[in-house]
């Protein structure tokens, strides 16, 4: 019976499978035809569009990412503990006058830096290995976020026609970020630098990847030497409204002073009154029946601009708990 059963799966994952990439093809000449439209030479349409798959496990990766599923406390361990200190110590010895110089000159601090690489790409060793020209039709081609991924593959096709980016080494995530810092296409066009003025941008390249992502975060309105956040206890006599679970946006947003009387570990915290901050209790929104009011922390304006990196609570608070240990360990 399991056999059949299994068979039967098999039977409409290749159905599936053999009619998605029939309308794939089918989309691919109506986007193609989009993209030249929009100002895309047809050598780059030809030449880099064209030879574009449809990947089935791109759209698994998108519907069973770990920030869909993780609770806090998992996500966190899992990217932040010892080794990844130790390794990103390494990284800062191996690259100290480079990162040091981009610090300074951008106004971000090497702890967030070393952070963010250490959480996207475990110091570049992660980079991930999908065309990333497929990744972005695939995800174009399916519904969830047409939109989103439309945008990102004209810009990346865009960058190609420029010459900013070679598309033969266009290998990276699933949803089409490349590099040390993963960034989207979008972001590359934003923010990436050519920092070593060799006339192309390198993000898989130590200059150019942490002076690009320096300077992303830098534009986005960073406050060196600012938290991110604070580990609170709250009472139970906090409305639930003020609570955030969601990473879409940031809401009741009030000073310090007013939040004091709901929580608990006050006299640990140190934070001025007049700060503005926000509640956010991240496991809200993914765990059935999870605890209101545990884990929560009082956020700052620098951890909603990490969310503007990845729209994620986990991510935001994976990405400040690295950063935070790598204080006076570097």
């Amino acid at each position: 019976m399991k056999k059949i059963k299994y068979l039967i799966i098999i039977f409409f994952f290749h159905y599936f499978t053999a009619n998605a990439n029939d309308d794939f093809d089918q989309w691919l000449k109506a986007f193609s035809n989009k993209a030249i439209k929009n100002g895309i030479s047809k050598k780059t349409v030809d030449n880099v569009l064209y030879k574009a798959k449809f990947l089935p496990n791109v759209i698994k990766y998108d519907r069973y990412q770990p920030e869909f599923y993780e609770d806090t406390n998992t996500y966190i361990t899992k990217r932040v503990n010892k080794k990844k200190i130790i390794n990103g110590q390494k990284i800062y010895k191996k690259n100290i006058k480079l990162i040091n110089k981009v610090e300074n000159e951008f106004s971000v601090e090497k702890e967030l830096l070393l952070a963010l690489m250490g959480i996207e790409t475990n110091y570049g060793n992660y980079l991930g290995k999908m065309d990333i020209i497929s990744s972005l039709a695939t995800l174009s081609f399916d519904k969830r976020r047409s939109e989103f991924f439309s945008n990102e593959l004209l810009i990346v096709l865009e960058l190609i026609d420029n010459k900013l980016i070679d598309h033969e080494i266009l290998y990276g995530s699933w949803a089409g970020a490349y590099g040390n810092f993963q960034f989207m296409p979008s972001t590359i066009k934003r923010y990436a630098i050519d920092y070593d003025q060799n006339s192309s941008i390198d993000l898989k390249s130590s200059n150019d990847s942490f002076a690009s992502a320096a300077n992303y975060i830098n534009k986005i309105g960073w406050k060196k030497n600012f938290p991110c956040f604070k580990k609170i206890e709250l009472k139970d006599n906090i409305p639930l409204k003020f609570l955030n679970t969601s990473a879409k946006k940031i809401k009741h947003k009030k000073k310090y002073k007013y939040y004091k009387k709901f929580i608990k570990n006050i006299d640990k915290l140190a934070i001025d009154d007049s700060y503005k901050v926000a509640i956010v209790t991240p496991d809200k929104d993914i765990i059935k029946d999870a605890n209101n009011l545990s884990p929560a922390y009082i956020v700052f304006d620098n951890y909603e601009l990490i969310l503007k990196w990845n729209r994620s609570l986990r991510f935001a608070l994976a990405v400040c708990t690295l950063k935070n240990n790598f204080e006076n360990e570097l």
